[in-house]
């Protein structure tokens, strides 16, 4: 490979972070700056089963909103001969994308429980609740791993997910991303744990070659409020898809953390994740 060839993959993560960070400040600026959250408690490990709210999406919508078709624009090509085709192919794949709590930055931890459930993935139930459940057809395999950075001089604890779905098709990734931008219409408010919800939520959706997007397929960004026990806290929520692979971040804020600081810890995850899935599928960009 070139010297320019390395230095515009060196630079394509930065790239990424850019264009995510500038949908969610565009985001940001639509709603009230208290109306953030955090779905990343138990995230959807694929864009199907998570969901964006339709009245802030004044974005172009998924590139399956005709019909479900997965578009003919692509930024990435992978090596066919390693797209996984079976569920031990796709588990390794998934495994080697999601990101680990050393790779959010050194002082993160794994949370408890550190990973998924195998064979799983969550799931918004009819009650608006998240739940996990096996494995949706057209999905290969699902995994989300949990991590934290403890709190320390005055400031709170911050709790993120880094989660990988692999599909079967394209079109299975593509019509998932889709159902992102239609949830919302059914549950303006989600319940993921016993005591912890998500409310106020706002999102945009980014088709590859639109606004900043040139970089993956289709991205999903949102913003809502994480609301428990001790009251709100800024929320962060990236999807994005290349070929059959979509990779989503979660991050739920903290005191003393300012939005601009959750939104790059969730941009850049998003970003090394987008260039993991590259690297193993053998693709160029």
């Amino acid at each position: 490979m070139d010297d320019n060839a390395d230095r515009s993959r060196a630079a394509w993560p930065w790239r990424v972070m850019a264009s995510a960070a500038a949908a969610a400040v565009v985001l940001a600026g639509c709603g009230s700056g208290d109306e953030n959250g955090d779905k990343g408690a138990e995230p959807s490990t694929s864009a199907s089963s998570r969901s964006a709210a339709p009245a802030a999406s004044g974005s172009p919508s998924s590139s399956s909103s005709a019909g479900g078709a997965a578009t003919t624009l692509t930024p990435f090509q992978a090596d066919p001969a390693q797209v996984p085709k079976t569920k031990p192919q796709a588990e390794a794949l998934a495994a080697a994308v999601a990101l680990k709590p050393e790779a959010w930055g050194p002082d993160f931890r794994a949370q408890q429980p550190a990973a998924s459930t195998p064979g799983t993935a969550a799931v918004l139930d009819e009650q608006c609740r998240w739940e996990r459940q096996a494995l949706p057809q057209g999905v290969l395999a699902s995994l989300s791993r949990y991590s934290e950075l403890p709190g320390a001089g005055g400031k709170g604890e911050i709790k993120v997910t880094a989660a990988v779905t692999v599909h079967a098709t394209v079109r299975d990734a593509d019509e998932r991303l889709a159902t992102t931008l239609e949830e919302p219409l059914r549950c303006r408010e989600q319940q993921v744990r016993t005591d912890e919800w998500i409310s106020g939520l706002m999102s945009t959706g980014t088709p590859y070659g639109q606004g900043t997007n040139n970089y993956a397929d289709d991205q999903v960004v949102e913003i809502g409020s994480y609301v428990n026990g001790t009251g709100k806290q800024t929320y962060y929520w990236y999807v994005t898809r290349l070929g059959t692979v979509t990779v989503a971040v979660s991050v739920k804020g903290a005191k003393g953390y300012s939005n601009t600081e959750l939104n790059t810890y969730a941009a850049r995850a998003n970003a090394t994740m987008l260039n993991r899935v590259e690297f193993e599928l053998g693709g160029k960009n």
